[in-house]
C-alpha cells in the first residue's frame, strides 16, 4: 500500500530533499474551494496531533476529513475521533486483509495487533458483531473500508474475505451508510459481490484502481471513485484515463495518508494538507478548472457521507 520513493527525472538537489522519507513535504498553496480528504489514516500518520494536522489542513483550503478504520481498534479510535473533532467524521470496518488474519492467525505479525492465533469464523463473527455496533454511532458516516484484496491475501483467505465484505455490505445497508471499499487486484469479484447482495445506496471505490472500462461499469451503477495520489505515478495512465471518463458527479480526493502521497514527494509522509496536489493533477488530467473540480468533489464526498 505505502509508495516507494521515486525521483527520476530530478535535479540532485531535489533527490537529496526527497529522498530524506521522514521530511514533510511543504504546503501547497490554498484552495480557493475548500474541499475534504475522503479517505485517511490519522492515526497511523506520524510527528503531529490530530488538532495539528487538521489545522495544517485547514491552512490549505482542506476543511473535512474522513478517518477510515481497518481493524476494531482503529475502527474504534475513529468513532473516537470523529466524535471529538467538527472537521472529522468515521467510517469503521475489517479491512479485507484483516479477516483472513482473525480466522486463520496472524504468525507473522503483519497487523497491528502482533502475532496472533487462529480465531476460526466465531471470531470473525465477534469483531463484525462490534462494527455493526460502531456502525450505528451517529459520527459514523460509512462503513469501510472493506472489500477485497487479493494481492496481499492469497487464495487460503479469499473464502473469510469475501463472507467479511458481505456482511460489511449488510451492515451498511441496515444502517444507512456508506460502504467504502478497498478492491485490490480483485475488481470482477468485487463487483459481483455488490450485485449478488446489492449495493447500499452510496458506494465508493477507495483509491480507484480499475480502468476507463470498470469506471464507466461504476458510473453506470452510481459509484463513487475516490483518486489518491497515485493517479500522479508515471505508471498510472490507468487511472488518468478512468478519471477521464469519470462523471464529475461521482468523482472524490483523497491521500490514503500516509500512504500514496503524490508527486513529486512520492515516498515521503502523506497527510491530509497534501490534497490540493492531487487535486490540481486531477483537475488538469479532466481539464477543468480546479475551484470546478473542488466545488463537485466538495458536494459529492458531502453527499456520500451525509455531512
Amino acid at each position: 500500500m505505502a509508495a516507494t520513493a521515486s525521483n527520476s527525472g530530478t535535479t540532485g538537489g531535489e533527490r537529496k530533499k526527497n529522498g530524506d522519507k521522514d521530511v514533510p513535504p511543504p504546503l501547497p498553496a490554498p484552495l480557493n474551494v475548500p474541499v475534504a480528504d475522503s479517505h485517511t489514516h490519522l492515526d497511523m500518520q506520524k510527528g503531529s496531533s490530530v488538532d495539528e494536522a487538521l489545522a495544517k489542513a485547514a491552512s490549505v483550503g482542506v476543511t473535512t476529513v474522513i478517518q477510515v478504520g481497518c481493524d476494531l481498534a482503529g475502527s474504534r479510535w475513529a468513532a473516537e475521533t470523529a466524535a471529538a473533532h467538527d472537521a472529522v467524521w468515521a467510517t469503521v470496518a475489517l479491512h479485507p486483509n484483516e479477516a483472513p488474519r482473525i480466522v486463520l492467525g496472524d504468525p507473522d505479525g503483519w497487523s497491528r495487533q502482533g502475532e496472533r492465533e487462529p480465531g476460526g469464523d466465531a471470531a470473525l463473527d465477534a469483531a463484525l458483531a462490534e462494527i455493526d455496533a460502531l456502525a450505528a454511532l451517529p459520527h459514523v458516516r460509512g462503513v469501510g473500508e472493506t472489500g477485497l484484496d487479493y494481492f496481499r491475501t492469497g487464495p487460503e483467505g479469499m473464502a473469510a474475505q469475501e463472507r467479511s465484505f458481505r456482511r460489511h455490505i449488510d451492515i451498511a445497508k441496515r444502517h444507512g451508510k456508506a460502504l467504502v471499499i478497498h478492491d485490490r487486484e480483485a475488481h470482477e469479484d468485487v463487483l459481483r459481490v455488490l450485485e449478488e447482495e446489492g449495493a447500499p445506496e452510496r458506494v465508493v471505490f477507495h483509491c480507484y484502481s480499475g480502468d476507463a472500462e470498470m469506471a464507466k461499469i461504476c458510473a453506470a451503477a452510481g459509484y463513487y471513485m475516490s483518486f489518491a495520489g497515485n493517479i500522479t505515478f508515471k505508471n498510472a495512465q490507468p487511472l488518468r484515463d478512468a478519471l477521464a471518463v469519470a462523471p464529475p458527479e461521482l468523482v472524490l480526493v483523497e491521500t490514503d495518508a500516509p500512504f500514496l502521497t503524490p508527486m513529486p514527494y512520492r515516498g515521503r509522509p502523506n497527510a491530509p494538507y497534501l490534497i490540493p496536489v492531487t487535486l490540481r493533477a486531477m483537475a488538469e488530467i479532466k481539464g477543468v478548472h480546479e475551484d470546478a473540480l473542488a466545488t463537485a468533489v466538495a458536494a459529492n464526498t458531502a453527499r456520500v457521507f451525509g455531512y
